[in-house]
């Protein structure tokens, strides 16, 4: 059977940079543009009417912001998975659109690898996050290292949050630690829970931030 190709839009209000990025995906055997926009507003009118597998988002756009737009977005499609595209000096818009659900985050300057990398593990429901971009942000004053509450985690649970940071599924960190999904399923959410994060995204920024994970 055929596998089914990666449905992608496009949202950057530079015609040349999605153009370029259309010719990358396109060299892609599993992947597909459906649609594009130059803007959040219309980024939101046309999802009334497509339904792009990812999309991959300008973190810096007129007419709308791309925290807005992500989280109007969701509202609308709440299966939507966005990779947010960003450039140096943009680090500050990490955390937030992490928390409005950005599923992850890579330099517009990346290399061609990365970019299908990030797409296939985004699409597999995965996060994906640009190592280079996490250490400059990691690095930045906003996320000092001091200003990190100390959380008492179980043994159990700091290896599921070493495995989820690896990008692994439950099901995965089942198999590698000899317990049930379910039971991943019950420390993912303990791990939400304590760490006061809403989603997987910022639970890893959380772990990086506490030197629980080295990039």
């Amino acid at each position: 059977m055929k596998r089914k190709k990666i449905e992608i839009m496009l949202v950057d209000d530079h015609s040349l940079f999605r153009n370029g990025m259309k010719t990358i995906i396109k060299s892609f055997k599993n992947c597909k543009v459906i649609a594009e926009a130059s803007n959040g507003v219309e980024f939101l009118e046309i999802l009334d009417h497509k339904t792009p597998d990812i999309v991959l988002l300008d973190i810096s756009m007129p007419v709308m912001d791309g925290i807005t737009a992500i989280s109007l977005a969701l509202e609308k499609q709440p299966n939507l998975k966005i990779i947010v595209l960003s450039m140096y000096g943009e680090e500050d818009y990490y955390y937030k659109m992490t928390t409005a659900g950005a599923k992850g985050f890579i330099l517009k300057d990346t290399t061609i690898d990365e970019v299908q990398n990030a797409l296939e593990t985004v699409y597999k429901g995965e996060c994906y996050f640009s190592k280079e971009l996490l250490m400059n942000i990691v690095t930045t004053r906003q996320y000092n290292i001091n200003d990190v509450v100390s959380i008492e985690l179980s043994e159990r649970e700091l290896e599921v949050l070493k495995l989820i940071s690896r990008g692994m599924m439950n099901s995965d960190i089942a198999d590698t630690l000899f317990i049930s999904k379910r039971t991943v399923e019950k420390h993912r959410a303990h791990l939400l829970e304590k760490t006061g994060c809403n989603n997987t995204a910022t639970l890893v920024m959380w772990a990086i931030r506490n030197k629980i994970v080295k990039l």
